[in-house]
């Protein structure tokens, strides 16, 4: 039986007994087709290997055809933003200097990336650094504008790729019969399952290691829910190139690795050189219990690997980096001096409002910074404060916001001040747990981009698919592993 949708929306207008054959259905396939993560359920004897599907939304969310494609365009751009970014150490140090002093995780990551030069100039002078990127810009579309704005631009542990491709199937699938006025032209190619292993699969042979039995180490959580996104990859990495993948926490890499200080080779616990170091951890304090996890991470940062990310690009993504390259003139020192005036506008048509809340700017009220705090104050409601942290779960709002504002003081130099993005409600059916709701819904866009260079050779720049994520419209926040939304796919409406 087919149900009617409007061709526009993803607002499914039906009653619960029409509903739940197709989310029977969705379920069933997404079970069959890998769109899944761990379940952890103790009663199960094994319950690491138990699974469930992923959270997802019945049906696409509609997006402008206009604006997508202009996002997808942009990619590259920030591609080669963060490397630009990433190269000017000195940058780095100076802007993060006074988030770094107030947020001891960024400034870990600060000294990392200060211990670890001495290697990082080695490599360029021998000619063998390679650097690969997998990163993910998040947007939300802005009602009042008609505008795609950056959330945030992820650098490290740019997750849920695999999944999406596979939640674009299953919402090819749903419109393939099911729901009556859907139309699967209208769902974008999502290429994320083979861009990002061949992404990295360059890179490692970039590195060299790959003739001597050099793998693919995937740096993880320990009992990651999320280990299925990861292990397509991980699958993709073999049936595509033939390259074996190694799966270690931070602590593993403490405990068994071996750098060889003359070559920069960094052997592993079963003896195999690392080609590539993919992180899907280490953006969080969480990931650095003890010492021997900040051990590995330098011992990682010191070798001739490929690494996604190095430190610096990891600090190239942080939220204040987002503000200061926001700041009027910042962006053209990054950008090809030939084409950096229309780059920096291309750019600047994503940006949102953000503000630096460094003591020194508010008093010099740089870049309007005084300005927008005193307002935020007396509208809570249409801001953000956004530390320097990733994940998830982690920003201020409304009377929490105002309250931090008004205490004022040094401490608020590890945050930024961001505008908050209006977002169109839509109308969707959530399932989760085999369970569903309808509910009225926010959602946001990810667009994935692949970048690897060998020395100064570019071998790929590319837009690699896309992510959406979809909430209720009352959740502040949006992360799918946090548990506060599901998968989703765009609609191009005209």
């Amino acid at each position: 039986m087919q149900h009617e949708i409007p061709r526009a929306t993803s607002s499914v207008q039906l009653g619960p007994a029409d509903i739940q054959p197709l989310v029977d259905d969705a379920v069933v396939f997404a079970n069959q087709h890998g769109l899944v993560v761990a379940l952890k359920d103790p009663r199960f004897v094994n319950p690491d290997y138990a699974v469930i599907h992923a959270p997802l939304s019945l049906t696409p969310v509609p997006y402008p055809r206009a604006r997508f494609e202009l996002a997808q365009q942009v990619m590259p751009l920030f591609n080669t933003l963060v490397d630009a970014v990433a190269a000017d150490e000195s940058y780095l140090e100076a802007t993060l200097r006074p988030a770094a002093a107030q947020d001891a995780f960024t400034g870990r990551l600060l000294g990392c990336l200060l211990a670890t030069r001495p290697e990082r100039q080695a490599l360029r002078g021998s000619g063998r650094e390679v650097v690969l990127g997998v990163h993910r810009s998040d947007y939300m579309l802005d009602a009042p504008s008609g505008k795609f704005l950056q959330v945030e631009l992820n650098t490290i542990a740019s997750s849920f790729g695999c999944l999406s491709a596979l939640m674009t199937r299953l919402h090819g699938y749903m419109a393939s019969g099911r729901i009556s006025g859907l139309d699967a032209s209208r769902l974008p190619p999502n290429p994320t399952l083979e861009h990002i292993p061949d992404a990295i699969a360059a890179a490692a042979t970039a590195s060299g290691h790959v003739a001597a039995g050099g793998v693919v180490v995937m740096v993880v959580q320990p009992g990651e829910r999320n280990a299925y996104d990861q292990q397509w990859i991980q699958l993709q990495l073999w049936e595509r190139h033939r390259l074996r993948t190694l799966r270690l926490t931070l602590a593993d890499i403490a405990a068994g690795g071996r750098l060889d200080a003359a070559s920069g080779t960094l052997t592993l616990p079963g003896g195999q050189p690392a080609a590539v170091f993919y992180f899907r951890a280490g953006y969080t304090p969480a990931d650095y219990p003890s010492e021997a996890e900040w051990a590995a991470r330098e011992l990682i940062e010191r070798s001739n690997a490929a690494k996604c990310p190095t430190v610096a690009y990891q600090l190239a993504g942080t939220k204040k980096v987002q503000q200061d390259l926001a700041t009027p003139g910042v962006l053209e020192r990054f950008l090809p001096p030939a084409t950096a005036a229309a780059d920096a506008a291309l750019l600047r048509e994503f940006f949102a409002g953000l503000w630096s809340l460094d003591p020194r700017d508010l008093a010099a009220d740089a870049g309007g910074a005084a300005a927008a705090v005193r307002d935020a104050i007396a509208r809570p409601e249409a801001y953000v404060l956004k530390p320097q942290r990733e994940g998830g779960g982690n920003n201020l709002y409304g009377e929490e916001l105002r309250a931090a504002l008004q205490q004022g003081g040094e401490e608020l130099s590890a945050y930024i001040l961001m505008q908050r993005i209006l977002p169109p409600v839509n109308r969707s059916v959530l399932v989760r747990n085999g369970q569903w709701q309808e509910a009225e819904t926010l959602s946001e866009l990810g667009i994935y981009g692949t970048f690897v260079r060998h020395n100064n050779a570019v071998v790929v720049n590319q837009q690699s698919g896309h992510l959406v994520r979809t909430k209720t419209a009352s959740s502040n926040e949006g992360g799918v592993a946090a548990g506060f939304a599901v998968l989703d796919s765009p609609y191009l409406v005209e």
